[in-house]
């Protein structure tokens, strides 16, 4: 892996030099993760001008949370407690002589920033803007085993639950059962809270978890997601729970599983991110659910749960190859509840099979 956190930095630094930066500062933690294969706690990324370095508050643990440090990278850690690797990193590029340097205003707060000047004076200040996270988009075959791992072990967790007992359990009891299942399995941890919503809460995107009980003739709608090596990926299904569906249900999940197949296809290296988002909107919009839809139709799942490229109506850009994405469209119908049907998916071209589907449990409406 070292050779492949090099060539990254690399990249990265042919970008800083063409903008006239000698250095660039990396603080955005899943950012120095991606460069540097960890990322410790309150850690910095200096590219310097005749070495990178890792700035840490302390020695990192390899906690598998946080990552290894690419072997290839030394280690700087502070002398002093309660020191801040931004600042400290700013000082020794000040000592090697450095004039220049890029950082991430996105992420910096106005405080740190005020620091970095007070202690490095002379030293010119650019903004890195989102330079790192666009190389995140694409990833390599590394970064996708990791999600395809933990795609599987979300899978497996969730099967699990499928064939318990569920009525008269808590939303809250069955997320924390997915979230030891997930661990159970070889997961980090969840890649983001679980949601479980039942009954009237059903379909709700990003819905908490509550004390409600689940009631035989329910809709659950099961979102979760395991972390494996930093990486994230994002699976959600809908059930009814303990009899048949009833007409209006099966007519709902239909469809939502309409609209979410319409934006599967619609993956394809050159499509636009706002026509794979239109083919799964205008499913729903057609059948008269245009209020209410979420926001986008799905979003890039990589070492953030969410992060680019975003499926929005106005969102700018086309996919590439090898770029993952969920697509998850959903209606909630207030008083009733919902639906909600979410894959993660690797883009591929009509050539290689088309859209990589990674999370594989059935999106057949069950009756558990």
């Amino acid at each position: 892996m070292s050779e492949v956190y090099a060539s990254r930095r690399a990249r990265l630094w042919e970008r800083c030099n063409a903008a006239g930066t000698a250095a660039a500062l990396i603080s955005r933690p899943a950012n120095v993760r991606y460069l540097a294969g960890a990322n410790p706690h309150g850690a910095v990324l200096l590219l310097g001008r005749s070495e990178d370095l890792l700035v840490c508050t302390g020695p990192p643990d390899d906690r598998p949370s946080e990552g290894r440090p690419d072997d290839a990278l030394r280690v700087h850690s502070l002398s002093r407690a309660g020191g801040d690797p931004a600042v400290a990193a700013a000082d020794l590029l000040t000592a090697q002589g450095g004039d220049s340097l890029a950082v991430e205003e996105h992420h910096l707060t106005v405080a740190r920033h005020r620091a970095l000047r007070s202690v490095a004076p002379r030293l010119r200040l650019g903004d890195l803007g989102g330079a790192v996270e666009q190389l995140r988009v694409v990833k390599d075959e590394e970064e996708l085993s990791c999600l395809r791992i933990g795609a599987e072990i979300a899978d497996q967790a969730l099967g699990e639950l499928l064939e318990s007992i569920l009525v008269g359990r808590t939303e809250r009891h069955l997320a924390l059962e997915l979230e030891r299942r997930l661990v159970d399995h070889g997961a980090d941890g969840r890649a983001f809270a679980t949601s479980v919503a039942s009954g009237p809460n059903s379909g709700r995107r990003g819905h908490r978890p509550t004390d409600r009980r689940v009631e035989e003739g329910d809709f659950l709608t099961v979102c979760l997601g395991a972390a494996y090596r930093g990486y994230g990926c994002e699976i959600g299904r809908t059930f009814v729970i303990g009899t048949s569906p009833a007409d209006w249900q099966i007519e709902l999940y239909d469809l939502v599983f309409a609209a979410q197949r319409a934006g599967r296809e619609a993956l394809a290296p050159g499509a636009a991110y706002r026509d794979v988002d239109r083919a799964a909107r205008q499913v729903l919009d057609s059948a008269g659910y245009a209020e209410g839809l979420p926001g986008l139709m799905g979003h890039g799942v990589g070492l953030e749960i969410e992060e680019d490229p975003q499926l929005t109506p106005a969102a700018m850009g086309k996919l590439d190859a090898c770029v993952p994405v969920t697509v998850e469209p959903g209606v909630h119908l207030p008083g009733r509840g919902g639906v909600r049907i979410d894959d993660t998916l690797v883009v591929r071209p009509e050539a290689d099979g088309g859209p990589e589907l990674l999370t594989i449990t059935t999106k057949e409406l069950l009756a558990l």
